[in-house]
């Protein structure tokens, strides 16, 4: 077989998956291990939810409604736009992917930062686009940087809002200024995954940015069911964006692109909100917690505003997270981003927390690290 490959596909590295929890387990000779490490919920999905997905199961015989009209009217009225200004995705990753597709062509220029999501550079290279990637500067996303950045052929600027890895936050007014100043062929996408554990008075008002971007730059917000309401494995996200926008977006969207279990299953979480608070409330007292102890051991916690926090262990990430391992608990070295004396960590339930800190005192003592 002789095949000829683009260089733009080529010189793409795959996105490395994490090994399954009982092959980590397998391969380190331990049980009952922890996953901290993918900013996953620590308190499982929505009641609701599952007892709807188990009521679906019947009719999965049947094709998905392809235009996912029911979640898509919830989820509009939940945020308070129109239906028209909603698109929904396998996903949020997926509508990374269309926006890409909708709006790239070769030799367009995309800026994102770095580190951040890796879906956006790596998208647009298969596009053959041309990736701008902007350096954060104190932990935060650079935008003079970015704004200086911005040319004629600039298309699409990726900023993810709470930034991951680092949880860091544009304070609304700051990023208010920095979309006025954005030409009118730009559309900047704010991936807003962590939305729902951002304090209310640090978010942007969406809803007036979606109406008012007829009157300049473009903006997008692309939320997901994967965190706060636990639906992961279900891969359900949403696009908040103008009506333009989003016929575009539709033009380029296969067909049945969300699973009917993750529709019911959505539409029923975005109905419990005795979950949803309860997950948040959790999630706060759990970081607090955490961080407080953290840093009583030696270690400097950032402050996050989501449901993870990156943490200076004062030693090699990489050696600690190897240590940790050996513990049964599983966490996130921020080596490969550039934090060689970082490691990432999930909020877990109140049993995960202490069982994390028992781990973690122990093996940056063992290692001489504080």
């Amino acid at each position: 077989m002789k095949l000829t490959v683009p260089e733009n596909i080529s010189n793409i590295k795959p996105y490395p998956p994490g090994k399954p929890l009982d092959e980590l387990e397998r391969e380190y000779g331990i049980t009952n291990s922890i996953k901290l490490a993918s900013n996953e919920n620590a308190w499982g999905a929505s009641p609701k939810a599952l007892e709807a997905i188990q009521g679906a199961l019947k009719d999965v015989h049947r094709y998905p409604d392809g235009s996912a009209y029911y979640l898509t009217e919830a989820i509009a009225q939940h945020v308070g736009v129109q239906p028209s200004e909603i698109v929904i995705g396998n996903g949020s990753n997926e509508l990374i992917e269309f926006l890409v597709k909708a709006f790239v062509e070769d030799g367009d220029e995309v800026i994102s930062s770095q580190p951040s999501f890796l879906m956006y550079q790596k998208i647009v290279q298969i596009r053959a686009g041309v990736n701008h990637v902007v350096p954060l500067i104190d932990m935060k996303h650079d935008l003079e940087t970015i704004l200086g950045t911005v040319n004629d052929k600039t298309r699409l600027i990726f900023i993810d809002n709470p930034n991951n890895p680092t949880g860091t936050l544009i304070a609304p007014g700051e990023l208010y200024t920095f979309i006025s100043s954005l030409p009118e062929h730009v559309i900047l996408v704010l991936d807003e995954a962590y939305v729902d554990f951002t304090d209310e008075d640090k978010r942007v008002d969406i809803q007036s940015l979606i109406k008012n971007s007829d009157k300049g730059c473009a903006v997008v917000s692309l939320r997901t069911f994967s965190k706060a309401y636990g639906l992961s494995g279900l891969r359900v996200g949403f696009g908040i964006v103008p009506e333009e926008i989003a016929l575009c977006l539709h033009k380029v969207r296969q067909p049945f692109n969300v699973n009917s279990l993750a529709q019911v299953g959505a539409l029923a979480a975005l109905d419990d909100e005795v979950f949803y608070n309860a997950t948040l409330s959790q999630t706060r007292q759990g970081m607090k917690y955490l961080q407080d102890e953290c840093d009583r051991i030696g270690c400097t916690s950032l402050l996050s505003q989501t449901n993870f926090f990156m943490i200076d262990v004062k030693g090699d990430a990489d050696i600690l997270y190897k240590a940790m391992l050996y513990k049964g608990v599983i966490i996130r070295s921020m080596s490969a981003y550039g934090f060689k004396t970082h490691i990432r960590i999930t909020v877990g339930t109140a049993a995960e927390n202490d069982r994390f800190l028992a781990a973690l005192s122990e093996c940056v003592n063992e290692l001489g690290y504080v």
